[in-house]
């Protein structure tokens, strides 16, 4: 075993753990604060985390010795990513493992914000029938617009098509014939905001996509739309969404993912045309299990200078 020591700061499956363990001293600190880690980031070449940790500048200022900082997942907005490249320090995720997890349950949000599904079943515990106030409408023959068309988006598209829904895709990153192939009939983005019956979201949170569905969007769109989101909270203004749900501009909506999480009980959670959960798109034992797999071994290769399969920064 070499003298290199990784830190989990936000724990890993079993599998991932036995991987690390075979090349590297482990150490698992689940739940360790900021301060905690600015105090022994110091003592690693290498550092795991998921989306609690805040990898910021201060922590790379701290960790000189660090290598590489792995995420075990796809989004990598919680690490400083300049900073990363400043100190010379690699940052790798595992964006193919959670891909499933996110597209089915993307299918479930949609399903529950058009039959209410989660209203549905809470009248039933409390006693009411709620029949005749519950009238939804079909998948069926609907638009699909979806923002984003990476791998968790052409998923997405690949169940979508199974429901008989038309599907639109917008991403300045991806070209048409690519988008075709994955599903999707390229549109513009005011074209696709226009024609939507649904608009799903599916990008990282960066500068350019932070607010992107804003009021200006939301006035382009039809009303009567639904809005899904699993990747993001930041991609969506929150206040403009929720003046679209009052005025009826949106039928309805549903959140995985919040500006700020925990949310707490705000006002667009608890609107009663909002379905949430809580930013568990990733939570699929399979999905945790291949992400652990993949971050492990793409950790070990950027510490012995091997090929890097997912190099962020």
């Amino acid at each position: 075993m070499s003298a290199w020591k990784v830190l989990l700061t936000d724990g890993l499956e079993e599998n991932g753990k036995e991987i690390l363990r075979k090349s590297v001293e482990l150490v698992d600190k689940p739940g360790i604060t900021a301060d905690e880690l600015l105090q022994v980031v110091g003592e690693y070449e290498g550092l795991i985390v998921r989306g609690r940790t805040k990898v910021t500048a201060a922590v790379f200022d701290a960790g000189k010795k660090l290598k590489v900082v792995g995420r075990a997942g796809v989004g990598v907005d919680n690490i400083d990513l300049e900073a990363a490249k400043a100190h010379g320090v690699t940052v790798v995720n595992s964006p193919l493992a959670t891909s499933v997890a996110v597209a089915e349950l993307t299918m479930g949000l949609m399903l529950s914000a058009v039959r209410e599904i989660a209203r549905a079943d809470a009248g039933l515990k409390s006693g009411k029938w709620l029949k005749k106030e519950l009238e939804g409408t079909e998948l069926m023959g609907k638009t699909l617009g979806i923002v984003g068309f990476g791998r968790i988006g052409a998923a997405v598209a690949k169940r979508a098509a199974a429901f008989d829904m038309k599907i639109t895709g917008y991403d300045p990153l991806i070209p048409a014939d690519e988008i075709r192939k994955r599903g999707g009939e390229p549109v513009s983005l005011d074209a696709l905001l226009a024609s939507a019956d649904f608009i799903t979201m599916h990008l990282p949170l960066t500068p350019e996509t932070k607010g992107m569905l804003d009021a200006k969007a939301f006035a382009k769109m039809k009303k009567g739309v639904y809005i899904i989101c699993a990747a993001r909270g930041g991609v969506i203004d929150e206040a403009a969404l929720l003046e679209a749900l009052n005025s009826g501009k949106v039928a309805g909506a549903a959140l995985d993912v919040y500006a700020t999480e925990p949310p707490g009980q705000s006002e667009l959670v608890m609107h009663p045309k909002v379905v949430g959960t809580p930013h568990i798109g990733a939570q699929t034992m399979e999905a945790q299990t291949r992400a652990a797999h993949d971050i492990s071994e793409e950790v070990i290769n950027a510490m012995e200078n091997q090929p890097l399969h997912w190099r962020v920064a």
